[in-house]
């Protein structure tokens, strides 16, 4: 029989041991990096990769068209990026004409350009459309890129050279022909799921308003609550953006997220804080004058590179900076925040210190990835290099759609 004092002498060395272990998980909790918790998220459909291809617009923007039937209560849609692509550039290089060749005529795109295609041109599925005429299973754009661009300089060139006579009446179709060759026609009918659709025809049994989707920016170069055009290369619709206050922006995505809706997000991804294969984009302090004294200790004696080095190691969670409107305008106007990627912002989480990161879905495929095709996105990064948003009407707090004038 265990005597009273054996018992409790056991009891303690087991809750001695629990502690230690409490301990060492805590610390290799620590050591493994960030760790998230779900706090809202939206039904997504699977991450798609687009390759070799400046696409990530029109591969984000259709993601969000997808979540968005999800929450309308349709079923789970595969749409066809390469019809948005298809569309866009014939449309792109004619302005590009009509401009003398002063336009990006290139593979980069706007979320403003997916609404033009769909609200003019309707959608398909991808079944539908898959815009692969070149021998690949995958998108592989280097060439249908340099083609285009140098036809179309070729065309203008000429057409400048030859002065009254201007271009042909054949340039168009010469261009078309080139979007054919390597896309592939488009489908003037097509069945889906047993029915027989036009692309118009199934953008009607889709239920989408494309007048519905507003998108939102926060710069001081133009007056607050105005739509403005933002000034970026890819942006050659001139696709409009309603002007907030940085933090309003922020409240937007949150409100739209907590209220079952995603949103679109235009962003610079070229910081070394977006480290994409561990999962997170944060904007830590790397500078000493910036850090807390707990902060600074830890970095005596240590150089500015190794420093800078040991921080975006990401090993553990790191002190971000406080971003304000100012260092927003400054990073636009010096080109340190460029317009270089769109994703789609489909969840809000928690890391293990209490912090709000988003969850985004990227358009890079699964693999390769540490959370399958999505990373975590700091508030702070979202506020520092956040291009544009683009969210349904309705995801807008009433109070700031009122001072927007949006019904």
């Amino acid at each position: 029989m265990i005597s009273y004092n054996t018992m409790i002498k056991k009891c303690l060395f087991s809750l001695f041991v629990s502690i230690i272990c409490i301990s060492l998980f805590a610390q290799n909790a620590n050591n493994e990096g960030y760790t998230f918790s779900i706090v809202k998220e939206v039904k997504a459909t699977p991450v798609k990769n687009q390759a070799r291809s400046g696409t990530c617009w029109a591969y984000s923007g259709l993601s969000f068209f997808e979540s968005e039937l999800l929450r309308m209560g349709k079923p789970e849609y595969d749409l066809s990026e390469m019809w948005i692509v298809r569309h866009t550039y014939p449309a792109k290089a004619e302005k590009y004409m009509r401009l003398h060749g002063n336009l990006n005529l290139a593979a980069g795109g706007s979320f403003e350009d997916v609404l033009w295609v769909m609200r003019n041109f309707g959608i398909v599925p991808q079944e539908a459309y898959q815009g692969l005429n070149y021998g690949e299973d995958k998108n592989v754009h280097a060439e249908l890129d340099a083609v285009a661009k140098a036809y179309a300089e070729t065309i203008l060139k000429t057409a400048e050279r030859q002065g009254s006579t201007g271009l042909t009446t054949a340039w168009v179709a010469g261009f078309e022909g080139i979007m054919d060759a390597y896309l592939g026609k488009r489908p003037e009918k097509f069945t889906y799921n047993g029915k027989e659709y036009t692309p118009q025809s199934f953008m009607q049994s889709l239920g989408l308003n494309m007048d519905d989707y507003v998108s939102i920016s926060s710069f001081t170069h133009h007056p607050f609550y105005e739509p403005f055009i933002l000034e970026i290369p890819d942006n050659w619709i001139w696709g409009a953006s309603y002007n907030v206050p940085m933090n309003e922006m922020l409240e937007i995505a949150n409100y739209a997220l907590n209220n079952g809706y995603s949103a679109l997000w235009g962003s610079d991804v070229s910081e070394k804080g977006f480290a994409y294969r561990k999962g997170v984009a944060v904007v830590p302090i790397t500078k000493t004058e910036e850090m807390s004294d707990t902060d600074k200790a830890r970095f005596i004696g240590v150089s500015d590179s190794e420093r800078e080095k040991q921080i975006l190691n990401l090993d553990k969670p790191v002190t971000e900076r406080a971003i304000t409107q100012e260092m927003r305008q400054i990073a636009f106007d010096n080109f340190q925040t460029t317009d270089d990627h769109g994703m789609h912002i489909t969840g809000i989480a928690k890391d293990q210190n209490g912090n709000t990161f988003y969850k985004v879905k990227n358009s890079w495929g699964a693999d390769d990835s540490k959370y399958e095709g999505y990373l975590y996105v700091s508030e702070a990064f979202f506020l520092y290099k956040t291009m544009n948003i683009m969210v349904h009407k309705n995801a807008i707090p009433k109070s700031i759609a009122n001072k927007l004038k949006i019904k």
